[in-house]
């Protein structure tokens, strides 16, 4: 019996330290433009105060650059085109990120 209480203690506290960063996960969000409207997807990925993942559109897909998180804040940058956009975003909830750069504010809903 004891064993088996030891054990469950191991997995509990195994479990949480194996939790997710809330920002984690696929996000969408649209962007209005001169051509229209058209959807980005983003996937983050937090380890630690390093933020990656990939920001994807019709157009293609690039990696996220220089990704830091502060808590529910983060910023990154995004190359394309021979442009760099930085960016900064804020976790409002677990299904909401608003991110802001030069071209405006965006919201972006989880995408489950």
């Amino acid at each position: 019996m004891k064993k088996l209480l030891v054990f469950l203690c191991f997995i509990c506290s195994v479990g949480a330290f194996a939790q997710t960063n809330p920002i984690d996960g696929n996000w969408k969000g649209t962007r209005e433009t001169p051509n229209g409207t058209f959807e980005i997807n983003y996937t983050f990925k937090v380890e630690g105060d390093k933020l990656t993942g990939t920001w994807k559109t019709q157009f293609g897909e690039t990696k996220i650059e220089n990704g830091k998180v502060d808590g529910k804040k983060f910023s990154y940058s995004i190359s394309f085109n021979d442009m760099t956009i930085n960016s900064t975003g804020e976790l409002i909830n677990e299904n909401e990120i608003i991110t802001k750069n030069e071209r405006g504010e965006m919201k972006l809903t989880r995408v489950k």
